[in-house]
């Protein structure tokens, strides 16, 4: 029962074509529909046979960087049947989103961000497990490292320098090094600076009622008190305390000087209404990747004022209002779905009934019949085996090729086959010497994972992940 249930926050397997493998999404949502049935939300994860080459090669030499970088095993410590399984469990997240009936979930699976400090080779000790360390664009057609990746490694650890021996100097520059804005060991008692930061506070009030702009921004005496008693106002205040010793008479003069009270404010008031709406509106579609916000929102706005007024607004009581809608909008939707055991016959399985032609499933509406004889003869492409409970008719239908019960099962969870492809010059000795018209590449109507070669006159299925 807990095997066949489905909740929000699962990786799942999807099946959206008999002979293709399966794809691997993140249940973001389940919605009942008008009709009653069920559909997922849901993130897209690429496999690398869903990716083009040359990004295929941008991957590799990540990898390979970060396998210097980091403490992992290496690859090289693999075998050649572990580094060829390694591949099919590497995916790429991605940002888009998609809607699926849930009806078409074939079991779950198990997807995280790569362990960085971890065995590569754990990978393949478990079932349904997966990894990711990039993102893919399947629009800008990009790889990106992830943003959430852990950053481990010489490049991003801070240089310690050694202690000073007594007496020595210190020969760094010191501009650009901290600088201190507050002594608590100053003269001041706690009720003289709390007295000082209302009198800021008041200042800062007061400033408002005589700018134009905060009027209009704050109409009402009680808005005006309410942006001035911020940490913006507060800060002002304590630095002009340590700037004139803790002076509290000349520290006065100062937030009123000659031509009027100094105004601070910070981005809640440095913002207009229209790029708080769009502030949120990009809140809502990227989260918080503030640099794709900036990108495609507000590419007037520093980084550093996005992040400011971001951490901000959660203070204000529209981020209050904004979750509570979200919790019952939350509260509303489906939590979980069941969905029974799928059993019903792949139409790739090969039949064979009382001695007559198997059936092998070929492209939409046309059936392709083989004898029993050239099925036989044909092992598994995947482990060589011949024999096996059940048959399943795999490649181009031309070929006949076929898959045991384990490697199918392999092929649908993972995309690939168990071992390399061997040529078939190499598995069979045909007994005559016959030229075979190779296929256009983008005619096949079988899953991209192998591609059709011609050397010496014969067929070659070449492998390519």
């Amino acid at each position: 029962m807990a095997a066949n249930m489905y909740r929000v926050g699962d990786y799942v397997y999807f099946e959206n074509s008999s002979s293709n493998p399966y794809l691997i999404r993140r249940i973001e949502e389940l919605n009942k529909t008008v009709t009653g049935t069920v559909e997922a939300k849901v993130i897209c994860f690429y496999r690398r046979r869903d990716i083009t080459n040359s990004l295929i090669v941008l991957a590799d030499k990540h990898a390979r960087e970060m396998e210097e970088e980091l403490e992992t095993t290496s690859l090289s410590d693999l075998t050649e049947k572990q580094r060829h399984q390694l591949k099919h469990r590497e995916i790429f997240l991605s940002r888009q989103y998609d809607s699926l009936p849930a009806t078409h979930i074939r079991g779950k699976c198990s997807v995280s961000l790569l362990n960085e400090t971890g065995s590569m080779g754990s990978y393949l000790e478990k079932e349904d497990s997966f990894f990711y360390f990039l993102v893919y664009d399947p629009s800008q057609k990009t790889l990106l490292a992830d943003k959430g990746e852990i950053r481990v490694g010489t490049r991003y650890q801070a240089d310690i320098s050694d202690m000073l021996n007594e007496g020595e100097s210190d020969s760094r520059d010191q501009s650009k090094m901290e600088v201190k804005i507050w002594d608590p060991d100053n003269p001041l008692n706690d009720r003289q600076i709390e007295q000082f930061l209302v009198v800021a506070c008041a200042v800062g009030t007061f400033a408002r009622a005589l700018d134009c702009s905060s009027s209009v921004r704050q109409p009402s005496l009680h808005m005006s008190a309410a942006a001035a008693s911020r940490d913006i106002t507060l800060f002002h205040a304590m630095n002009t305390l340590h700037k004139h010793n803790y002076d509290l008479t000349q520290a006065i003069n100062i937030l009123v000087p000659q031509g009027g009270p100094i105004l601070c404010r910070d981005e809640m008031e440095e913002w207009s209404a229209s790029e708080a709406n769009l502030f949120e509106e990009a809140l809502e579609k990227y989260g918080k990747d503030f640099n794709d916000i900036r990108q495609d929102f507000l590419p007037w706005k520093s980084l550093t004022s996005i992040i400011e007024y971001y951490y901000m607004w959660k203070t204000t009581d529209r981020y209050v209002q904004q979750k509570r809608l979200k919790a019952a909008e939350v509260e509303s939707k489906l939590k979980q779905v069941y969905i029974p055991t799928y059993n019903k016959p792949n139409p790739n399985q090969i039949s064979t009934i009382n001695g007559k032609p198997a059936v092998v499933n070929g492209p939409v509406g046309e059936m392709i019949h083989q004898n029993q004889n050239s099925s036989v003869c044909r092992p598994c492409e995947s482990c060589y085996a011949t024999q096996s409970q059940q048959w399943f008719s795999w490649g181009p239908p031309t070929m006949q090729c076929r898959l045991c019960a384990l490697c199918w099962i392999y092929w649908k969870k993972y995309g690939g086959l168990k071992k390399r492809t061997r040529t078939e010059a190499e598995k069979m000795s045909p007994p005559h010497d016959v030229s075979i018209t190779a296929m256009k590449e983008g005619s096949l109507s079988w899953p991209g994972s192998h591609r059709e070669q011609m050397k010496g006159g014969r067929k070659i299925l070449g492998n390519h992940i």
